[in-house]
């Protein structure tokens, strides 16, 4: 099972390891060994970064992208649940005006 701690690392942090893949050659896997962390903690960093620097597969979004995609989705749903309370309103006011 996994752990109920969950180490958090600084963004300074992240962007070191990551040049440290860049720049010495060795694997992501070989990094994260000498760096104490998890590999896959490490390449989900690395896969990320590459994709903001437009490197990434073509189908991945980038963070900015990313970052608007969350923001449009509870726009939209702020909406959806803006529209529900209106049609309840115009069923009320309808039932209202029938009497």
């Amino acid at each position: 099972m996994g752990s109920k701690y969950t180490k958090r690392y600084t963004e300074e942090f992240k962007r070191d390891a990551i040049a440290l893949v860049d720049s010495s050659g060795k694997t992501v896997t070989a990094v994260a060994r000498e760096l104490g962390i998890s590999s896959e903690s490490l390449r989900g960093w690395y896969r990320k970064a590459k994709a903001d620097r437009g490197e990434g597969e073509p189908c991945e979004l980038t963070s900015a992208e990313r970052e608007e995609l969350k923001r449009l989705r509870k726009e939209v749903r702020e909406q959806q649940q803006t529209i529900e309370i209106l049609k309840k309103a115009t069923a009320f006011f309808v039932k209202g005006n029938d009497r």
